[in-house]
């Protein structure tokens, strides 16, 4: 592989790895959402949602760091 193309690669990875600190803020805020719910709502649908996208994000970003990882094995 060429140079130009190593570095196109490159380019890449490091947006990835910007997306994968965007997503681990948005898991964040849905965390702390979830921690700050009032006890009654704790076994509600609106919980159970929150800890559905908390799961989606962090399978998102585990995607995200096999491909950093793919990415950095490129030579």
């Amino acid at each position: 592989m060429n140079k130009e193309r190593r570095n196109r690669i490159e380019e890449i990875r490091i947006q990835v790895e910007a997306l994968v600190e965007e997503i681990d803020g948005i898991a964040q805020e849905e965390e702390e959402y979830r921690d700050n719910m009032p006890e009654s709502l704790q076994s509600s649908e609106r919980y159970e949602r929150s800890e559905a996208a908390s799961d989606a994000l962090q399978s998102a970003r585990d995607s995200l760091e096999d491909a950093i990882g793919s990415l950095a094995d490129i030579e």
